[in-house]
């Protein structure tokens, strides 16, 4: 007789390859926790949240089994990539309820404990793992930070379509070991080894990124050469401050009612003796100086005259009045000792600009203007034109829609100023102050363009929001490379001014 074979015990590399492979987490996709998904034997799917219900919309009854699991956490690589038509009718739900915000992502040790949940700022964020291997070379993004939200630990970035809360201080730990480049073989040695799946979830979100293994990854352009003019937070106060690429709400939401009382409109006085100033007054009968009247007479107009629109002619003579360039000239930089610095353009606009950067630009969205085609349009200030910008029909429509929610208007604005900064024009000379001196030019701008529309007797009203990925669809400009900082509603009053 033959003997038996002698069983032999695996390699440890192949032990350990094994171990790797059954101990991977589990990316899932779990309804939210403030939200409660119910999912009929029907295929309705409806969704319940801050006391108020909405329709999702139907599957077939065979998919029931599967969205209900969403209540718990549904690992997405049971249903994408797409194998059988009731995993394409998982993936479409999911991605609605994601859009909608009502979803989030969460990666699932093995045998259960703490979890990494990824929360998405971006409506269209889908989950990417990008490839990693033992021999690459990862560091933190300069733009990503851990901060404490309420009980929580976050990791974002305003590069980042999603953040993520981090439940394993470890995880924390070793992410923040990350400030300096790491070969992921060398940190998967490490006993609290993030793991290959986060890794590589961080890696497509921009908040860990690859650099060469010489490169110490301090101020790296991260693979956008734009991002080397912008300071940590510049950056983060564009992004959050805007629509387009957080999920935070944002608005007049009256978030302290009942916190505390609110703030007075005119602030107390100051102790101590008053010099009065009412004696030196314009007596009350005395005729206004031009400019106090128009000061007077500004208000914002919110409601257009859709009967009336605005001319061509009466939007080009505003345009000239407060935006074309007047004169350019160049002029070398002077550090004050050494060699002269580069040349460097200038020009000059009928309003102030910080440092004569001019940085603005302005976009049009028209609805109505008589002699003018409706369409998106950029003003070309030097040559005092409109070139028409190919734009898709619906994001026009969004942006103007978002405009005229953000007024509480009746209707759409006749047309729809978007102010749009270059912002390497001023961060390549100011550090730490480059975005508060955009944001002050823009004010200057749409008090000129508020003095302008008084004047020539049209409407106008600045608008505190506006989002920054739809400017990106609507020009194909990546939103850190020129963006929107203000807009303005343009258009023929609805109401003749007061007075």
């Amino acid at each position: 007789m033959r003997a038996p074979k002698k069983k032999t015990s695996p390699k440890p590399a192949a032990r350990k390859a094994a171990a790797q492979k059954t101990s991977a987490p589990v990316l899932c996709a779990r309804i939210n926790d403030q939200v409660t998904l119910d999912v009929y034997d029907t295929g309705k799917v409806g969704a319940f949240f801050d006391g108020y219900g909405i329709e999702i919309g139907h599957i077939s009854p065979a998919a029931v089994p599967h969205a209900r699991r969403l209540s718990e956490g549904l690992p997405i690589s049971s249903f994408s990539p797409a194998r059988k038509p009731i995993d394409k009718e998982i993936e479409d739900l999911v991605r609605q309820l994601a859009r909608s915000g009502l979803l989030e992502y969460r990666l699932v040790p093995p045998r259960g404990g703490a979890f990494v949940a990824i929360e998405p700022q971006m409506p269209d964020y889908w989950p990417q793992i990008a490839k990693l291997g033992n021999a690459d070379t990862v560091v933190l993004s300069r733009f990503a930070y851990l901060r404490r939200r309420g009980s929580e630990l976050v990791l974002e970035s305003p590069r980042s379509p999603a953040l993520f809360r981090i439940a394993d201080p470890r995880i924390a730990a070793t992410l923040a070991g990350l400030v300096s480049p790491r070969k992921v073989g060398a940190l998967r040695q490490d006993k609290a080894f993030a793991g290959l799946a986060l890794l590589g979830l961080l890696v497509a979100s921009g908040i860990l990124f690859k650099v060469d293994g010489k490169d110490e990854g301090l101020r790296a352009h991260e693979g956008d050469p734009h991002l080397v003019v912008w300071d940590f937070h510049d950056l983060l106060f564009h992004a959050r401050s805007t629509e387009g690429r957080h999920a935070s709400p944002l608005g007049s939401r009256y978030p302290f009612v009942g916190s505390i009382a609110p703030p007075p409109a005119v602030r107390e006085p100051w102790p101590g003796e008053a010099v009065d100033l009412r004696p030196f007054a314009m007596p009350a009968d005395a005729p206004a100086s031009p400019l106090s009247a128009l000061l007077q007479a500004r208000h914002s107009v919110r409601d257009f005259d859709q009967a009336k629109p605005i001319s061509l002619a009466e939007l080009a003579r505003l345009l000239q009045q407060t935006a074309r360039v007047t004169s350019k000239w160049s002029s070398p930089i002077d550090f004050g000792e050494g060699p002269v610095g580069p040349v460097l353009d200038y020009a000059s606009r009928p309003y102030p600009s910080g440092g004569s950067a001019y940085e603005l630009e302005l976009y049009l969205t028209v609805t109505q203007c008589e002699g003018l085609a409706s369409g998106f349009y950029h003003y070309d200030a030097d040559r005092h034109a409109l070139v028409p910008i190919a734009a898709l029909a619906q994001d026009i429509e969004a942006q103007l829609e978002s405009a005229a929610f953000a007024m509480d208007a009746m209707g759409l604005p006749q047309i729809l100023l978007t102010i749009a900064a270059r912002f390497d024009r001023v961060a390549w000379k100011y550090s730490a102050i480059a975005y508060a001196l955009i944001l002050k030019d823009v004010g200057v701008l749409v008090q000129t363009l508020s003095l302008a529309v008084t004047e020539m007797g049209l409407g106008g009203c600045a608008i505190g929001t506006g989002n920054i990925e739809l400017f990106s669809k609507l020009t194909g400009l990546p939103f850190h490379v020129e963006g929107p900082v203000g807009q303005f509603a343009l258009g023929r009053g609805a109401t003749a001014p007061p007075g």
